[in-house]
């Protein structure tokens, strides 16, 4: 059996490969060829289309005999053949890769949510490492690595012009063991250096909570195999405890970086009643796929804010898009980080395989997010708030003989709001929030000016 994944992500993740992808179709491996097939380059010798380009052929059988014969150590010709197919699939896209048989299992590893490594999810910019989003509760994240931060140094060794694969080799070790990340970061003169202790990840896909009565909130972390029933259990669960529909729900896929295709349609199906989620589009028929919502929102209706950042990626960037389309939610934040393409992983035997481009996907109204991201409908950007110390409490009630309410005792704790501490330091969800509770004020005098009507 071939399979067959949409828009897998070429990164790595904390020292191991990182193939989170878009799982997709599954196909015969006699399906590997693709039924309309595509035209090779014609060659420079002016051979007719289809035909190999022979004087292409003729200098790269050339340049591997004088490395065979010159270089300073001996190659094998394994080595050299596996150079040269790395190089012409690297050389296509940032994304296409040739997968080794250490790779190639590790495949499966990241879509199941436990795997060796730091936590970090990471592409290659500049001949640097780039972090592209740490991963919630992993040694990366309690270390302070940052989505955008630049590594330029593992443990005392350069990686500029250092191959992914070699530095996802030194990012590797046993649990336990301490690796020194040097990173360059914006808004820092100087390389600063953070130590990373590496562990076995466990990665929980969906986290829920209330924030305050009737507004819930849920994380999620990585699109993974269960995380569209993770997420109707989280929903249905707020609920539950609140006693009926949530007056407002906020969905958090700031720093996600993607994962599985189906994954986030279930989670964006979970909320709409109708239409189209996500669709792609490529040169071959097998790679044209459209995935429409089924009836039934889980939420029954309720207001939906979702939180993106820049380390939103792929599957993240789906969820976000179908919703905003659909005019479902309301996407607060900042820009995502543009992953919009999609891979095929086709097995070339039982341990090796190649990771091609093979289509873009699109947002419902046919945006394509590649390069671009999803932009929120209100930006929102990460800041610290430090609220004015003010002077002692005083109000009419502060006054000797004040005239009762009238319902009772006025109690101290009723002055002041109940205060959620991780709300208060998070300015985004702050905001989100906020928002949820102006939608719900506006939605109160529709409804009691519609009633007047009557």
């Amino acid at each position: 059996m071939k399979r067959v994944i949409q828009s897998c992500k070429t990164t790595f993740l904390g020292g191991l490969l990182a193939l989170t992808c878009l799982y997709g179709v599954t196909a015969t491996a006699q399906e590997s060829q693709p039924a309309e097939t595509v035209s090779p380059h014609t060659g420079s010798s002016g051979s007719e289309e289809g035909a190999l380009p022979l004087d292409d052929l003729r200098k790269f059988t050339e340049v591997f005999s004088r490395i065979k014969d010159a270089y300073v150590e001996d190659v094998s010709d394994q080595e050299l053949l596996e150079s040269a197919i790395e190089g012409m699939l690297s050389g296509l896209d940032p994304h296409s890769a040739y997968l080794a048989p250490e790779a190639y299992t590790e495949l499966e590893e990241t879509t199941t949510g436990e795997f060796g490594g730091l936590g970090i999810e990471v592409g290659m910019e500049d001949g640097f490492i780039k972090v592209i989003a740490p991963i919630d509760d992993t040694p990366a994240q309690r270390a302070g690595v940052q989505a955008g931060d630049l590594i330029i140094k593992l443990g005392d060794e350069p990686v500029k012009g250092m191959p992914l694969q070699d530095a996802v080799t030194r990012m590797r070790g046993e649990p336990g063991t301490v690796l020194t990340l040097t990173i360059m970061r914006d808004g820092e003169s100087a390389p600063i250096e953070i130590d990373v202790e590496r562990a076995v990840i466990k990665v929980t896909s969906v986290k829920s909570r209330m924030l305050e009565p009737g507004y819930g909130y849920v994380r999620i972390t990585q699109f993974q195999d269960e995380t569209g029933e993770q997420f109707v259990d989280a929903i249905e669960n707020l609920m539950a405890d609140h006693g009926g529909d949530l007056d407002g729900l906020i969905i958090d896929v700031r720093n996600n970086p993607g994962g599985i295709l189906q994954a986030a349609v279930a989670t964006s199906d979970a909320l709409l009643d109708e239409g189209l989620i996500v669709y792609t589009e490529g040169r071959i028929q097998s790679s044209r796929l459209r995935f429409n919502a089924k009836a039934g929102d889980v939420s029954n209706g309720t207001p939906v804010v979702v939180l993106i950042n820049g380390g939103s990626a792929s599957a993240s960037e789906i969820l976000a898009g179908a919703l905003q389309d659909h005019e479902r939610a309301v996407v607060m934040g900042t820009r995502s980080f543009g992953k919009g393409s999609v891979q095929t992983v086709i097995p070339l035997d039982e341990t090796h395989a190649i990771k091609m481009t093979t289509a873009r996907y699109y947002t419902p109204d046919g945006r394509s997010i590649q390069a671009r991201g999803i932009e929120p409908d209100i930006v929102v950007r990460p800041a610290t708030l430090t609220e004015l110390e003010g002077g002692p409490f005083f109000s009419e009630a502060s006054l000797s003989g004040h005239l009762e309410n009238g319902e009772g005792d006025i109690r101290p704790e009723d002055r002041d709001v109940q205060r959620n501490s991780e709300v208060d330091r998070d300015y985004q969800l702050r905001s989100a929030l906020n928002l949820l509770k102006g939608m719900g004020i506006l939605s109160k005098q529709d409804r009691r000016q519609g009633a007047g009507k009557e």
